[in-house]
């Protein structure tokens, strides 16, 4: 989403007005989920995907209708029985499409996705309220950005208005709809991607990168060796950072229970000291890459200096998914899989 959100700041801080499409709802199994959006320019040109096939299409056609009206509308779509064959879907499901015209002349609309921007550049979390159309009340909507330091971006909320609209939706990691005073909002969280941090930036590490970068992870490359993490041989990775050494830095990285710990270092020893201090953090993963016979090994010596077995079960490791793998390509895979698992398990708690 990053990318996404760049795009849409770019084009009307430039002057162009877009149409963002975004599924408000769903139901059954549609081919996307709820939050999933698609930017789409004047042209027919777009960034990002709803889904493919004749629903996408019809958006797209919609879309065209919008931009000449500059009036957003809400659209059902049924994915259920004949239907799903004649889009050619995959799943069957129903929907709601919001598809919202954004104005460049509308100075809100470049101050809010340009803080969108920055906040998830500076992997910061925000919520973004819209009010919804209504009826005939198909006009430019209402919307707020509320940062995280407590400000607002947008229109002019009242305090009690806004803490009432922030209480209704509560803690969602996925677009919720709910009724302010008789008005219906889409409020959608705006956050940071989920960070991988790379222990190591060798021939595994490599393929990760390129993986993560491709499934929405925000990759983080770590390595004390530049010849080996270096923007030419991780072009796709976020950030690049140098370590003087693997002990005791894990106290400057931004960890929290987003995060994901990849540890694929050089050596054994690497693996246990990145792996004794990952295990006092609230990473949401922990995996560490190995032989049965070596992980046995770091295991003993951890339990010797007073690491428990509680902890050492938040480890995934041998890490990855069980595929049989083994090349670095292969075990890239299976270590993607596992963590695009593990990130799905935690969106529908």
């Amino acid at each position: 989403m990053k990318e996404f959100y760049a795009s849409c700041a770019r084009l009307l801080n430039d002057g162009a007005d877009v149409v963002l499409s975004t599924i408000i709802s769903l139901s059954g199994s549609a081919p996307r989920t709820a939050g999933t959006k698609m930017l789409i320019k004047k042209d027919g040109t777009f960034v990002g995907t709803i889904g493919g096939g004749l629903l996408e299409a019809q958006v797209l056609e919609f879309a065209r209708e919008v931009f000449s009206t500059g009036r957003s509308v809400i659209k059902e779509f049924d994915l259920t029985g004949a239907d799903t064959d004649s889009m050619d879907m995959i799943c069957g499901g129903r929907m709601k499409v919001y598809i919202e015209f954004l104005s460049a002349r509308t100075r809100e609309n470049i101050d809010i996705y340009g803080a969108i921007k920055k906040l998830i550049h500076s992997r910061h979390k925000a919520l973004l309220a819209t009010r919804l159309p209504a009826g005939d009340d198909g006009g430019q909507p209402l919307k707020c950005l509320f940062t995280p330091d407590g400000g607002q971006i947008g229109c002019a909320m009242p305090p009690g208005r806004r803490e009432k609209l922030l209480e209704k939706a509560g803690r969602t990691r996925y677009p919720v709809q709910v009724q302010l005073d008789g008005e219906p909002f889409l409020v959608e969280p705006v956050s940071s991607l989920s960070t991988v941090f790379l222990f190591g930036a060798g021939h595994v590490s490599q393929q990760v990168a390129m993986l993560t970068a491709m499934v929405g992870f925000h990759t983080v490359v770590l390595d004390d060796r530049e010849q080996f993490a270096n923007r030419r041989r991780f072009p796709r990775a976020d950030e690049i950072i140098v370590l003087d050494g693997f002990a005791d830095f894990l106290r400057h990285l931004p960890i929290s229970d987003d995060s994901y710990l990849v540890i694929v270092t050089r050596g054994h020893q690497y693996d246990m000291t990145v792996l004794e201090q990952a295990m006092r953090t609230s990473a949401r993963y922990i995996g560490m890459i190995g032989s049965r016979r070596k992980i046995d090994a770091i295991y003993r010596t951890l339990r010797e200096k007073g690491v428990t077995d509680q902890q050492l079960a938040r480890v995934h490791s041998p890490i990855g998914i069980a595929i049989n793998a083994e090349t670095p390509e292969e075990i890239a895979v299976s270590i993607v899989a596992q963590l695009i698992k593990v990130r799905g398990e935690s969106v529908h708690v």
